[in-house]
C-alpha cells in the first residue's frame, strides 16, 4: 500500500494539483507571513507607483506602493514646539490641559501629514530645489542677520540654540525641503487674482442696505402642566440617544507632590560651599552713565531720508567731539528721544542688555569714560553717544544672597527628595502590580479614592487631566486592575492610579431621568407655543396683512428701520443675518419672515425695500486693498485645495491610540 502511495504522489497529476493548491496560498497568505511587525507610526502615507496611479491596495499590488511614515516620537516633538509656541503666545492665559485635548493632537499631526504629502507630491512631479536658492533663502532669514546682512557667527549661534541643535548641512535639507513641499501651494496661492466685475459685484452685495419693519414676540411663560405616563414613554422612547449614560470608571489613587512634601531645613555649611561654587553669579553687572542725541528715522523710510539722517548725526557727532562743546546742550537742542531730550540727553546708568539693542551696547561698552562715539545705528534711528562714569561690577556678600541660595538649595534637596520617593515607589509598584495599598502603606502616602467619573470633557479636577483620563480608560488598565505607570501631572508632581470599577456606556433606566424627561417635554411645549403663535403673525402678514396692523391686534409694538447696513446687529445678529437672507420683495409687496432667538422669543420682520451698494462709494485706495485681500484668500483657498485633492489621492493612515 505504502508503494501504491508513494507512485500517486509521485505522478505527474499529483504534481499539478499541489501547484493549484500553492497558487492561493502565494496570495493570500505568504505575504502575511513575510509582513510581520511591529507598526510604531502616529501616521503613514502610502503613495501607488508614479506609473500606475490606480495601483489597488490589496496584495500583490500592494508591494508596489510606497510608505512614509510620521513617527510617534516625531510626532510628540512637533507637539512640544507648538505647546511652546502656544505658551510664549498666550502667555497666563494658556491652558495646558484644555491643550492636551485630542482636536489639538489631531490638528498638529494633521498638519504634518499635508507637510508629507506635499513633499511627496513634489518629488513625484520632480520639483528640485538648487543649492543657491537654499543659500539665498537661508541669508534673507532676520534671525541671522546683523543691520541687514548676512552673519556667519549669528548663523551658528542660531543652529545651536534650536531644540534639537542642527549642524548647517541638516538644516540646509531642512530649508530644502520645506522650498521644495511649497513651490506649488505657494505659486498657486500668488496666482490668484480678482477682476473688477467681480469685486463689483461683492460690493453691491455688501454694501446693500434694506428697510424693514419687525415685531419682538417675547417667550411664553414656561409650560407648568400635567405630563402623561404615556407621553413620558414615548419622548424617552423617541429620545433615547439623549438619556444615556457615558463610560465611566472609578479609581483609587496615590499622589506624590513635592509642593506638599516637608521642607528641609539648609545646612550652613552647604550654602557656604554653594556659594563659593557659584561665586561668579553673584557679581553685579558694570554699569555705564550714558548720554545720547538721537537723529530718528524710520526703518522703512526711503534711501534718501536714511541717508539725510545719517549725514545729520554725523553733523552732530563732530560737534559733540569739539572740545568745550556742552553735549547736554546739544541734545537738548537736537535729540529726536522725548524721554531724555530734556535731561541733555541723560539716560542714566545703564546695564548690558537693558537698552534692548546690540549696536548701541556694542558701542557704549567699548567706549573710554568722556568719549564721544560716532553715528549708531539702530532701529530707532542715528545715536550720538557719550560715556560719563562707569561703576564696575562688585562681588555680593553671602550674607546678602544667603535667603536666594537657602531657596535654590531647598528647591533642591526637595526635587531630590521626591525623585527618590518616586523611583521607591516604581519600585514598590512592580512588586506588587495588582494593589496599591502595600506600597502606599510603606510610602506613608494615602490612598484616595474618586469617581465614578465620565470619559472626556464632563470629568472635574483631576480627573479632568488627560493622561490621567487615557491611562483610566486604557483597555490595559480596565481589564487587568494592575496600577499604574507614574503620570506626571505636573512638574515634580505624580499620580499612580488603579481602576476599581468600570462601567461601559449605557441607556440610563427611565426611572433615573423622569425629571429630566418631563422637564425636556414641557420645554418642548413652550417652543411649539411660542412657534405656531410667530407663525400666525407670519402667515396674516404674507397675505396681506401689515405688519404694524397685525402686530397692534396683538398687542405688540411694530418698528421700522431705514437703510440698515447688512452684518448690522439690528435688531439683534440673528434677525439681521434673516433679514438680508430674505429674497427681495416684489414691486408693492413685502418679503417676511421669522427668526427663533436663543431665549426662546421671536423675531418676526417684513422687508419693504431693497437698496443696491454703490461700488463707486469706495475709495480707489480701499478698493485695491480690497481686492489684495480677496485675492489672497482665494490663493488661499486654492493652495489648500491642491493640498487636499493630492492627499485624496494617497491613503493616509492615522494611529489614533498612540498620539
Amino acid at each position: 500500500m505504502l508503494q501504491s502511495l508513494r507512485d500517486k504522489s509521485s505522478s505527474w497529476i499529483a504534481k499539478v494539483i499541489l501547484a493549484l493548491l500553492l497558487i492561493p496560498f502565494a496570495f493570500f497568505g505568504v505575504e502575511q507571513y513575510l509582513s510581520q511587525r511591529v507598526d510604531t507610526f502616529a501616521a503613514r502615507v502610502s503613495t501607488p507607483p508614479t506609473w500606475w496611479a490606480t495601483a489597488p491596495t490589496w496584495w500583490p499590488a500592494k508591494m508596489l506602493w510606497k510608505h512614509q511614515e510620521i513617527g510617534v516620537d516625531e510626532f510628540r516633538a512637533q507637539f512640544e514646539r507648538e505647546r511652546g509656541q502656544r505658551r510664549l503666545a498666550e502667555g497666563e492665559a494658556f491652558d495646558a490641559r484644555a491643550f492636551e485635548s485630542a482636536e489639538n493632537k489631531r490638528a498638529v499631526l494633521d498638519k504634518m501629514i499635508d507637510e508629507r504629502v506635499m513633499r511627496i507630491a513634489a518629488e513625484r512631479a520632480g520639483i528640485v530645489i538648487g543649492d543657491a536658492q537654499v543659500r539665498e533663502t537661508i541669508q534673507s532669514l532676520p534671525d541671522f542677520q546683523v543691520d541687514g546682512k548676512f552673519d556667519p557667527q549669528r548663523y551658528q549661534l542660531g543652529l545651536q540654540s534650536l531644540n534639537p541643535p542642527k549642524t548647517p548641512r541638516q538644516f540646509d535639507q531642512l530649508v530644502r525641503e520645506s522650498l521644495q513641499q511649497s513651490q506649488v501651494p505657494s505659486r498657486l496661492a500668488e496666482s490668484a487674482f480678482v477682476t473688477s466685475g467681480e469685486l463689483d459685484r461683492l460690493l453691491v452685495l455688501l454694501g446693500e442696505k434694506r428697510d424693514v419693519s419687525f415685531a419682538l414676540m417675547p417667550a411664553p411663560a414656561p409650560d407648568t402642566g400635567a405630563v402623561s405616563g404615556a407621553d413620558i414613554l414615548k419622548w424617552y422612547r423617541d429620545h433615547g440617544s439623549q438619556y444615556r449614560a457615558p463610560e465611566s470608571v472609578a479609581i483609587e489613587y496615590v499622589e506624590l507632590n513635592a509642593a506638599t512634601l516637608p521642607p528641609l531645613q539648609a545646612d550652613e555649611a552647604q550654602l557656604r560651599a554653594r556659594y563659593e561654587q557659584e561665586k561668579t553669579r553673584f557679581v553685579a553687572a558694570e554699569q555705564r552713565q550714558a548720554s545720547h542725541i538721537l537723529v530718528s528715522v524710520a526703518p522703512n523710510a526711503d534711501a534718501a531720508a536714511q541717508k539725510a539722517a545719517e549725514q545729520k548725526a554725523a553733523v552732530l557727532a563732530t560737534q559733540a567731539k569739539t572740545p568745550g562743546v556742552d553735549f547736554a546742550a546739544l541734545a537738548r537742542a537736537n535729540s529726536d528721544d522725548p524721554g531724555s531730550k530734556e535731561a541733555g540727553g541723560d539716560l542714566g546708568l545703564v546695564e548690558k542688555g537693558v537698552m534692548g539693542d546690540q549696536a548701541f551696547d556694542d558701542a557704549l561698552f567699548s567706549m573710554q569714560p568722556n568719549q564721544v562715539s560716532g553715528p549708531v545705528k539702530s532701529a530707532f534711528g542715528y545715536h550720538i553717544i557719550k560715556l560719563g562714569e562707569i561703576k564696575t561690577g562688585q562681588q555680593v556678600p553671602f550674607e546678602q544672597v544667603r535667603d536666594e541660595l537657602a531657596r535654590e538649595q531647598a528647591e533642591a534637596d526637595r526635587e531630590k527628595q521626591f525623585n527618590d520617593m518616586a523611583g521607591r515607589m516604581v519600585d514598590l509598584v512592580n512588586k506588587n502590580p495588582t494593589a496599591l495599598e502595600p506600597a502606599a502603606r510603606e510610602m506613608k502616602l494615602p490612598v484616595q479614592k474618586l469617581g465614578p467619573f465620565p470619559r472626556g470633557a464632563g470629568a472635574s479636577g483631576v480627573a479632568a487631566n488627560p493622561l490621567l483620563q487615557r491611562a483610566a480608560f486604557s483597555e490595559i488598565l480596565v481589564q487587568d486592575g494592575t496600577v499604574s505607570d507614574p503620570i506626571e501631572i505636573a512638574t515634580n508632581h505624580n499620580i499612580w492610579i488603579r481602576v476599581t470599577q468600570h462601567l461601559p456606556e449605557r441607556a440610563q433606566p427611565l426611572a433615573e431621568v423622569r425629571d429630566s424627561v418631563i422637564a425636556a417635554i414641557r420645554a418642548d411645549r413652550t417652543r411649539k407655543v411660542s412657534a405656531a403663535a410667530a407663525d400666525a403673525v407670519l402667515a396674516r402678514v404674507n397675505k396681506g396683512e401689515t405688519l404694524e396692523a397685525v402686530a397692534a391686534a396683538q398687542g405688540l409694538q411694530a418698528n421700522a428701520l431705514q437703510a440698515i447696513p447688512r452684518s448690522a446687529p439690528v435688531p439683534t445678529q440673528e434677525a439681521n443675518a434673516a433679514i438680508f437672507a430674505a429674497p427681495r420683495p416684489a414691486p408693492g409687496k413685502v418679503s417676511a419672515g421669522k427668526v427663533d432667538l436663543p431665549d426662546g422669543s421671536h423675531v418676526v420682520f417684513a422687508v419693504t425695500k431693497v437698496e443696491a451698494g454703490d461700488p463707486k462709494e469706495l475709495p480707489q485706495e480701499q478698493r485695491k486693498q480690497m481686492r489684495d485681500q480677496i485675492a489672497q484668500m482665494k490663493g488661499i483657498d486654492a493652495a489648500q485645495g491642491y493640498v487636499t485633492a493630492m492627499r485624496k489621492q494617497m491613503k493616509v493612515e492615522v494611529a489614533e491610540d498612540r498620539l
